[in-house]
């Protein structure tokens, strides 16, 4: 394993920032540090937009009306991005930090789970779904949901697909995100099906409060989550989001809890920070 630098990821505030120069920026961190860069997390929101990753189709933005669609390089479907929305982009170099993306997903997850649960809320996890998602009549509720993910058919990290993520190289290689695709056993790569079916991802009774894409380069991450907060979710209902027709999104606020943006987003950001150290 690489020596540890110091390591430490004391989140930085950039309040409300617009998303493409957001994005440019930390394109243009990735591509310029080096082994020895320290790892960052910015926290910020945005102005109104939706963001489309590399897997994305135009017939899930079906109404985008004025609000503005940007084409990205991240995994997943589309998205959308809005104030009372606390978004975070941990650029981390996972090869120093000396775990693996499958581990880094699951971190930046349980980093969510954990700051809902500062709140009151449970968070879950659905199997072939990416991000976090709560329980509508319950969601303080600790019952295991049906579709929560399982550990069974393990195979190698690196034939892993992983929703919501991408890795250089883009063409084939890419790492798809979006729905399990009929015909693929789950965790395998969607160049080499093997003909097992596998059931779609389903959401009865559930909404999804908190998003998750994500951009790995030369093993440095870029892009990240986003939390749903106190937010106008009229949006969402313009497209179909991260790909799923009906699929509910909601936020702290829909399900009863009142919370500053400020607030929601310092425990996040000591989550994430906690969570994600080597």
């Amino acid at each position: 394993m690489t020596p540890k630098i110091n390591w430490s990821l004391t989140p930085i505030n950039l309040g409300e920032v617009d998303y493409l120069q957001t994005y440019e920026a930390m394109q243009k961190f990735t591509a310029e540090r080096t082994p020895e860069t320290s790892d960052q997390l910015w926290l910020c929101e945005h102005p109104a937009v939706y963001t489309q990753g590399l897997a994305g189709r135009a017939e899930h933005i079906f109404n985008p009306g004025t609000i503005p669609v940007v084409q990205t390089n991240r995994g997943g479907q589309v998205t959308y991005h809005g104030p009372g929305q606390v978004v975070a982009y941990p650029l981390m170099d996972l090869k120093r930090a000396g775990y693996f993306i499958k581990e880094y997903v699951y971190r930046i997850e349980e980093a969510v789970i954990r700051t809902l649960l500062h709140f009151g809320v449970t968070g879950h996890r659905v199997a072939g779904a990416p991000g976090i998602y709560v329980r509508l009549d319950d969601p303080a509720g600790h019952a295991v949901l049906e579709q929560r993910p399982v550990k069974k058919d393990v195979i190698p990290d690196q034939a892993v697909v992983i929703p919501g993520l991408t890795r250089d190289p883009v063409p084939r290689e890419h790492w798809i995100a979006g729905r399990a695709c009929p015909g693929l056993r789950s965790g395998v790569r969607n160049d080499k099906p093997t003909g097992a079916a596998i059931n779609a991802p389903h959401f009865e009774g559930l909404g999804k409060i908190a998003a998750l894409g994500i951009k790995v380069s030369r093993n440095c991450t870029y892009h990240g989550l986003a939390l749903n907060v106190a937010m106008e979710l009229e949006p969402y209902s313009r497209i179909n989001p991260c790909g799923y027709a009906g699929l509910q999104t909601v936020d702290l606020s829909t399900i009863g809890v009142h919370v500053g943006w400020a607030e929601a987003a310092d425990i996040l950001g000591q989550r994430l920070a906690s969570q994600l150290e080597p």
